[in-house]
């Protein structure tokens, strides 16, 4: 199967088993792979209404079929569980140098069911895979964890693992790879801990076959010459700054996330923004695996009692950490993401429950007795100690360890909980950005802006400009991006590349470049339509398994704050989200009944009526 290796793991974490499948070759071409591969395994292998945290869960690890392969920022792979922070789905992205060695390890992707009676990893190194013993590793961080497994295996050999918050069953803890690297959503860390699974190693040296080698060069050629060019013109800000160029633009715009969502804009923005990274913290740019932008930031940190080393942080860790909960102390920021990573968190829902514990405490409704201390807006030192806590569930970070939405609801205000199904925004206020806000409120995994981004149409103008404060045309806008974002996640790309320089800039978004790749990379000969066919496809199987899981119209919400209290400051000053007119185009063009159900006609016309 050129392109796809054509290989499994199935992973029998109760029996001890490992077991080699051959994947499923229509399956591959009608899922393409990664999220699409995760979703068809996970509709077929694990009941939708599990407990997340059983060992009746399963957790899949896969890749794409460009993975690897040599395309541009062709390094991505997906974390695909049922989620302990929404009880729905989660597809997880990630990327860095695990993904592609996976595939040099001889597999497309790794199945793990049930759960093993101690600690386990699971060693894979040229098509041969077998589990050790994990418990020497058992309360060890993602980095005291990866250096141990590189001593006991190869050093040259890449991990993914779970720090202390997946141990705990930290309700969104990540999956950490190379380190830094995060699958970071929705809490697969704490599946991996409920079963006992501390870590994957892999290590191969096989080539990854394609269909037209020599048409897949040309392809090559031709994208990164464009590439190339443009960057000369003007220099990428993801290079230069890496996301944390972000904070300026989103300021700009008047929906940078601050004081728990109650404001647009943040005074102190300069102060923790992407130039002044560069320029105090910075150690040198981080690439994933053939990437030619470089947009991951290695730093460092010798201010006396935030000391440290590490990668990032990104924009939505400094908007989560920083502005949302007014910390303006970029050192104390840093080092909240540093704990976060080696910890094994998600910052964006930490620091966005962090925010949401300050509001409740200003409003008098948790008190210094239930927190341990004041929660203070802007309060660096806090936020650091919080985090540390979290992970290990000690004191109130036993309650942040839940997430906003179940912390808010204890204290007996959810609606100050900034969540689309139980997970938090990510950092588009979308009282500016209406598209946001139905994509937050559509989205498969609950709150987020990588399972369909049309920020990149609202804020930045890229593919289809549109106007961020209209909800005129933004059903089809939003539909167009979330099965855009199905291709490039199955197809193993990141779409800060695959977006600009894969994407025609016309109506529909037709992937025309992300196409010829694929079919030189695997022979499938997908035409266009059967391509946006097999994004929508996806999209849809994501939408039946949060059906079965009890999931409908009703989840599809977004907070009061957001729909009924206009933004009090900034560019946006007056709007809010206009959720419901939205919504009411939306489910026709989806193809779905009123109550959110994709329909039969639709299920028919994807091949989805049995899956």
């Amino acid at each position: 199967m050129p392109g796809w290796i054509g290989r499994m793991l199935n992973v029998d974490l109760s029996r001890g088993r490992v077991m080699e499948e051959a994947l499923d070759t229509v399956a591959a071409r009608n899922y393409i792979g990664g999220r699409g591969l995760g979703i068809y395994y996970l509709n077929r292998m694990a009941s939708p209404l599990c407990h997340p945290l059983s060992e009746e869960n399963v957790l899949i690890m896969a890749t794409g079929p460009l993975t690897g392969t040599g395309a541009p920022t062709g390094a991505r792979y997906m974390v695909v569980t049922k989620s302990p922070l929404s009880g729905g789905l989660t597809c997880s992205n990630s990327g860095g140098q695990f993904p592609a060695e996976l595939k040099f390890a001889g597999f497309d992707g790794i199945i793990f069911t049930g759960k093993a009676a101690e600690p386990v990893y699971l060693s894979v190194k040229n098509g041969k895979a077998e589990l050790r013993q994990a418990a020497h590793l058992w309360g060890k961080d993602t980095h005291e964890s990866t250096d141990k497994l590189l001593q006991e295996t190869q050093p040259d050999a890449r991990v993914a693992c779970i720090g202390q918050a997946g141990e705990n069953r930290v309700l969104f803890a990540s999956v950490m790879n190379d380190r830094d690297r995060a699958a970071g959503r929705s809490g697969v860390g704490a599946v991996m801990g409920s079963k006992n699974l501390k870590a994957v190693v892999v290590k191969g040296e096989g080539r990854i076959p394609l269909a037209d080698d020599a048409a897949f060069k040309s392809i090559n050629r031709e994208t990164l010459k464009r590439f190339n060019e443009a960057s000369r013109v003007s220099p990428p800000a993801l290079r230069n700054y890496g996301t944390a160029y972000g904070v300026e633009v989103m300021n700009h715009f008047g929906i940078l996330p601050t004081k728990n969502f109650q404001m647009g804009t943040f005074h102190y923005w300069e102060r923790i923004n992407g130039k002044t990274l560069r320029e105090k913290f910075f150690v040198r740019n981080r690439a994933c695996y053939a990437c030619p932008i470089g947009c991951g930031r290695n730093t460092r940190v010798e201010v006396p009692g935030f000391e440290g080393s590490g990668e990032g942080p990104e924009y939505e860790t400094i908007y989560a950490l920083g502005a949302n909960c007014m910390v303006d102390n970029y050192p104390a920021v840093i080092k909240a993401n540093y704990i976060c990573n080696e910890m094994g968190m998600d910052t964006i829902t930490m620091g966005t429950t962090i925010a949401c514990a300050m509001e409740l405490f200003e409003r008098g409704y948790l008190t210094e007795k239930d927190a341990g201390r004041p929660l203070i807006w802007g309060d660096g030192q806090a936020l650091v100690d919080l985090c540390r806590m979290t992970a290990l569930r000690e004191g109130f970070g036993n309650i942040l360890a839940e997430g906003s939405f179940r912390l808010a609801e204890r204290f007996g205000h959810p609606e100050l909980a900034m969540v689309a199904k139980k997970q938090e925004f990510a950092g588009y206020d979308p009282r500016g950005a209406q598209g946001m806000g139905l994509a937050y409120a559509t989205s498969p995994i609950g709150g987020s802006h990588m399972r369909g981004d049309p920020a990149y149409s609202e804020v930045f103008g890229v593919l289809q400009k549109a106007d961020p404060f209209t909800a005129k045309g933004k059903a089809g806008l939003v539909k167009d991006h979330q099965d855009l974002s199905c291709i490039i996640d199955s197809a193993g790309l990141c779409i800060f590349f695959a977006a600009r320089f894969m994407v025609r800039d016309e109506k529909n978004l037709p992937p025309e470049g992300i196409l010829k790749y694929l079919n030189a990379a695997t022979g499938a000969n997908y035409t266009l339509n059967e391509l946006n066919t097999a994004g929508e496809r996806i999209f849809n199987a994501e939408r039946l398994f949060l059906t079965r899981a009890g999931f409908s119209a009703k989840d599809d919400t977004l907070p009061p704050r957001i729909t009924f209290e206009p933004l009090p400051d900034g560019p946006a000053k007056g709007h809010v989200c206009h959720l419901e007119e939205m919504l009411k185009d939306y489910y026709p063009v989806r193809g779905w009944t009123a109550g959110g159900i994709p329909t039969e006609q639709t299920l028919a016309r994807l091949g989805l009526r049995e899956g």
